[in-house]
């Protein structure tokens, strides 16, 4: 349900800058997700066809980029990209290690008509 306020959000930040830019329409909204991230494109889409309707946004369209995830090990110093779950270094086994990337969300750009 976190995906209603997250698409609130969203559509917040588009229409501001839309309307600061006296944009006439919103065509594309880019949104970055990082791998990590429970955010879910599906359900973002659900709420936002439903929370766009009669605003400047109602006609554009959502483009989510994931960012895969990847550590850094703090042991060895090894970088590498994992899955959807944290693993341990694969040349040392520690545990001790820093997401360098995955934990991203942000609306990357927004594309306006005048």
């Amino acid at each position: 349900m976190h995906e209603l306020a997250i698409t609130e959000s969203i559509l917040s930040i588009a229409t501001k800058h839309a309307l600061d830019a006296d944009a006439a329409a919103v065509s594309d909204i880019h949104i970055l997700i990082g791998r990590l991230s429970s955010i879910i494109d599906d359900s973002v889409q659900f709420y936002w066809e439903i929370i766009a309707k009669g605003t400047i946004c109602e006609k554009s369209l959502l483009h989510f980029q994931r960012v895969p995830a990847r550590l850094e090990c703090q042991s060895c110093g090894t970088g590498y990209e994992i899955g959807k779950d944290m693993s341990l270094c694969p040349k040392c086994g520690s545990d001790k290690v820093i997401i360098l990337t995955g934990n991203e969300f942000r609306v990357e750009s927004i594309e306006i008509t005048r």
